[in-house]
């Protein structure tokens, strides 16, 4: 039986069709969906600027009395590259050791006046406080049973997942001045 010249393009066509389907398929990986319940989190710039003149007036002046005057960082900085590196890195760990709801804690912490230079984004701030970003997944129902504290936490830190530091932290302002940036 011979086939029609016209079939035989037909199903050349098909074909390249299906397999070009296939290739710009199979070149991008299925995007995550993306949860919108941070926006129940979300906070005004106003509503921010109350919770930073509050630490001010409070938490930073006793910090710089202990500091004899001399005020420490404020704020500070992570590029979104970098959030959206570290988080991806965070979830693919998670998902090899099978582990539910991570998540990351931020800790605060201070840099001794002998730290590894190249271990702060910043050597000249040694001294100074600054934040890390640790992984933190649910607790599994065995670590539940033997955790001897009582705790409302729902997660707990994962220590076989790297921690993030290396922020860029402010220059110090030389007064109260209670100003965000």
């Amino acid at each position: 039986m011979k086939t029609s010249f016209f079939t035989k393009i037909l199903s050349l066509l098909c074909a390249a069709f299906i397999l070009t389907s296939c290739l710009i398929s199979c070149s991008e990986p299925p995007k995550e969906p993306v949860s919108n319940s941070y926006k129940k989190k979300l906070i005004s710039y106003r509503e921010g600027r109350v919770l930073f003149d509050e630490y001010t007036r409070t938490n930073h002046e006793i910090l710089m009395k202990y500091r004899n005057g001399e005020p420490d960082s404020r704020w500070y900085w992570f590029s979104l590259e970098d959030m959206e590196g570290y988080i991806k890195y965070v979830k693919e760990n998670a998902r090899k050791q099978k582990l539910k709801n991570p998540g990351i804690r931020i800790y605060m912490g201070k840099y001794p006046m002998n730290h590894p230079k190249n271990r702060m984004a910043k050597p000249e701030y040694a001294g100074y406080q600054t934040i890390f970003l640790v992984p933190t997944a649910q607790k599994r129902e065995r670590d539940k049973a033997m955790a001897r504290s009582a705790t409302t936490e729902e997660n707990t830190d994962v220590p076989s997942i790297e921690s993030m530091n290396m922020t860029n932290l402010a220059p110090p302002p030389k007064t109260l001045s209670g100003t965000m940036p």
